[in-house]
């Protein structure tokens, strides 16, 4: 394996998850008596450039042609959407002259804002069918992966963007020079990339070990991602923290020509990262056994639920959910069924654990001892969706950071489960 952005050999073991089937496989029915097939998910990082990576093994034309995730099904994730765009507004002063692109768009979230504020854009989106539901609402959405070409293509068909957004992506493509050239080449040579990410401080720190699954082929550190935009001459000026995916950074890159020094909040961030240990390969070797703590926890509260005869369900059916399930061995022996609020998932299956996801409505019928939280960093808005569990004397459940239960005694609060 080499490191796909300095191209050394020289890559350590950080995180074995074994082998797990892409986490948005999802099966039907008539799929569960044929074999499924299962990849390596090995984390390892650069000792040279400090890049933590996994084997592109899972191409994204395979992933991404056609895909599971709407991002409109988390209300929270739109109204995240809309936060950013009115504050992308005012910081760049866009107005009705402006233009805006998306990359990896998905069915329009985001960009459904930017119409609605009068301001020309295009999503980039290469899923065929998540591309056409932001069609349907207005968003202008053109289906193809972003690289050099097609960046080319849509310059030359509507001019240098103000604006290029890249919510969530730069994890998900394994040719990253090519990616950030193509983000280069979208975006006017006054303009602005702004890319968020889910930060590699927190997956350390927190033992974060399902965010880790075959889409996310590398994981950031503020470092790590301004060397690799560098590659393709834009330079890193602001960063923000962000609450999202359990602890997300936003970064506004520029040009390298029209950059300035960078922000004090950027300075702030680098240095935490510094603190943590991780501009060096030593603060992330704990990663492993901190995984491992948090599966025997997880386990043993589990088991502990099944001797006492309680009923166990899931919600939620996402990425991270999958890569939970299969790495801790949970079936439906522990899990009876989760649900999801995306059609597309009702009367399938997960990949791996075959647990059968359903329609939210079911845990209301059938009125389970405890409800397991897959997407627990949505924890603030499923706390609240969730509330009505307590009606029958019912725990809503987090798995991470640590194991605990939503308290609805008391309101915002939780408490640790032993």
């Amino acid at each position: 394996m080499l490191c796909r952005l300095c191209g050394s050999t020289d890559l350590e073991s950080v995180l074995d998850l074994g082998a797990t089937p892409p986490c948005e496989s999802f099966l039907t029915a008539a799929q569960l008596d044929d074999p499924e097939p299962t990849y390596p998910l090995h984390l390892r990082i650069c000792r040279e450039c400090l890049l933590l990576q996994i084997p592109a093994l899972v191409t994204p034309a395979e992933t991404f042609t056609e895909y599971a995730y709407y991002s409109s099904f988390s209300s929270s994730w739109v109204e995240h959407a809309r936060t950013f765009v009115t504050g992308a507004v005012d910081r760049l002063a866009l107005s009705e002259s402006s233009f805006v692109v998306e990359v990896a768009s998905n069915d329009g979230y985001l960009l459904q804002h930017v119409v609605d504020a009068g301001i020309r854009c295009l999503g980039i989106e290469p899923s065929a069918n998540v591309g056409a539901a932001a069609r349907d609402t207005g968003v202008p959405t053109e289906t193809a992966f972003l690289d050099p070409d097609t960046a080319a293509r849509v310059r030359t068909a509507h001019g240098p963007a103000d604006l290029v957004v890249a919510n969530n992506v730069y994890a998900h493509i394994p040719d990253v020079a090519g990616f950030t050239e193509g983000l280069r080449a979208l975006v006017s040579d006054r303009g602005m990339v702004s890319i968020e990410v889910h930060h590699a401080l927190h997956l350390v720190a927190d033992a974060q070990f399902d965010t880790v699954y075959h889409e996310h082929f590398q994981y950031w550190t503020v470092l790590t991602a301004t060397r690799a935009l560098a590659e393709g001459d834009l330079t890193v000026v602001d960063v923000e923290e962000l609450p999202t995916h359990g602890g997300s950074i936003r970064l506004w890159a520029t040009p390298s020509s029209n950059a300035g020094p960078p922000s004090e909040r950027m300075l702030d961030i680098l240095a935490a990262e510094r603190r943590a240990g991780l501009h060096h390969v030593d603060g992330y070797r704990g990663l492993e056994n901190a995984a491992r703590a948090v599966r025997a926890t997880l386990l043993e509260f589990l088991l502990e639920c099944r001797r006492r005869g309680e009923r166990v369900v899931g919600y939620g059916a996402p990425g991270k959910g999958n890569t939970l399930l299969n790495y801790c061995g949970i079936r439906t022996d522990l899990v009876e069924y989760t649900v999801d609020r995306n059609p597309y998932k009702h009367g399938r299956y997960t990949p791996g654990t075959r647990i059968p996801v359903h329609h939210p409505d079911r845990i209301a019928a059938d009125e389970p001892d405890v409800v397991l939280v897959l997407p627990w960093n949505l924890e603030r808005e499923l706390t609240e969706q969730l509330g009505y569990v307590a009606d029958w004397g019912g725990r809503v459940v987090f798995p991470l950071p640590v194991l605990h239960t939503a308290d609805y005694s008391r309101s915002d609060t939780s408490e640790a489960l032993s």
